[in-house]
């Protein structure tokens, strides 16, 4: 009887006394609004309480960051793990010389520096050549083998035939390419594979550099398109579209998809049609600023090169149009870990710095589905952050990162 009654009180304080944590600083930004003062209760891997600091219930653990500020895990929108900058190693090189072990491998290192950096959400947009390695990396976190954020994966990605990379070879050579090849009615099998073979989402490139002297052009009819966003939403997924053309995104955003990543020469007329079709836009303008650095020689001061005053250009364009914008640098292009370059990028080409940071949770948490993310909240999953000083003053202040927390455990202090 004894060791009956000595068994039941271990399962009541087991489970009627879970550890809370709180979490304090000088401010807190809640996914909308900047707070003085507040704080937030973690109990197992729930948000319990969030308000002024004086307000909150008694915790097991207390951390206070004074000077610093509290805030949802950051959301990447668009990364590539499995890549690495070209400076480094070309593209072609990558896909066509590294084995897809060891790219799952380095890869999986690239994960965990992301999460270091604050982001506790990836959404990462294809594998470029390394199969399903992506699919992998992601099991590996949620199994606990390696330590890494919240991953959201393409897989293969889908391409016209004759459009993607590498190219160069002899005709008669079949080459590894980047992503998977369908035409026609065949887009619906390999979406329906790509789902089935762990993708959360199809990625589509809607143009690429396939015409004339190398220039970017659309590659899929709007039906074409509308074939894999019917199959994926069939499935619940959605599909999001390379698209740098403006004739790729009128068709991409005609066929319903989710996002457009890049949007390089965005008309107004395409920036108005996406605002009224609900599609977000993903400007990735740190990956157009790194390939103009080690590509092009461009040394980062005026006078800016010709595609840099685009990039500009296109981004205070759509900032006027009302389009929604979500944050997504194309981290792999660049270095990973170094994710804030995006949002400083955004801060000069014109966004509030309190719309970036919005931008990069509780917008991109919206945009992507993830509905108990991107804000604190209560009931809300714990992916808190705290970052040194206040980002809504120095948006760089977000690469101070003090603290990160991912469903409800500490992986960074």
């Amino acid at each position: 009887m004894r060791q009956i009654i000595t068994l039941l009180l271990c399962l009541w304080f087991s489970v009627g006394f879970a550890q809370r944590t709180k979490l304090t600083a000088d401010r807190l930004f809640d996914g909308e609004e900047m707070k003085m003062n507040w704080g937030v209760v973690v109990e197992e891997n729930r948000i319990v309480e969030v308000g002024p600091i004086s307000q909150l219930g008694n915790a097991d653990v207390e951390l206070n960051y004074d000077g610093g500020t509290l805030m949802p895990g950051m959301i990447e929108g668009h990364s590539h793990v499995l890549l690495y900058p070209y400076n480094q190693m070309e593209w072609n090189d990558q896909v066509l010389k590294e084995s897809r072990s060891l790219r799952a491998i380095r890869g999986a290192k690239m994960a965990t520096k992301n999460l270091y950096a604050g982001f506790t959400t990836i959404r990462d947009l294809g594998s470029e050549g390394a199969g399903y390695a992506d699919v992998a990396i992601k099991q590996s976190i949620e199994q606990g083998i390696i330590e890494g954020p919240r991953m959201l994966v393409a897989g293969r990605a889908i391409v016209a035939t004759g459009s993607y990379g590498p190219k160069g070879f002899h005709p008669d050579f079949e080459v590894p390419l980047g992503a998977e090849p369908a035409d026609g009615e065949n887009l619906i099998t390999v979406t329906r594979d790509q789902i089935g073979k762990g993708a959360d989402f199809i990625k589509v490139y809607a143009d690429y550099r396939w015409g004339p002297n190398k220039t970017a052009m659309p590659t899929f009819s709007v039906d074409e398109l509308k074939l894999i966003v019917e199959t994926a939403a069939s499935s619940g997924r959605v599909v999001v579209a390379h698209a740098a053309t403006a004739e790729g995104m009128r068709r991409a955003t005609l066929a319903g998809v989710k996002t457009i990543e890049h949007g390089s020469e965005a008309t107004d007329e395409v920036l108005q049609l996406m605002k009224e079709r609900g599609v977000a836009l993903c400007p990735t303008l740190a990956a157009t600023h790194a390939v103009n650095q080690y590509l092009y020689g461009w040394d980062g001061k005026d006078p800016e090169p010709e595609r840099i005053k685009s990039k500009r250009s296109m981004f205070q364009r759509a900032l006027n149009s009302g389009v929604t914008i979500v944050a997504g640098g194309d981290v792999g292009v660049f270095e990973h870990g170094e994710n804030v370059r995006e949002l400083e990028l955004m801060v000069e080409y014109g966004m509030k710095r309190m719309d970036v940071l919005k931008s990069v949770t509780s917008v991109n948490a919206e945009v992507f589905g993830l509905q108990s993310l991107g804000r604190l909240q209560e009931g809300f999953l714990a992916d808190i952050i705290v970052v040194a000083g206040d980002p809504s003053k120095n948006i760089a202040d977000l690469y101070q990162v003090k603290l990160v927390m991912k469903d409800g455990t500490i992986y960074k202090q």
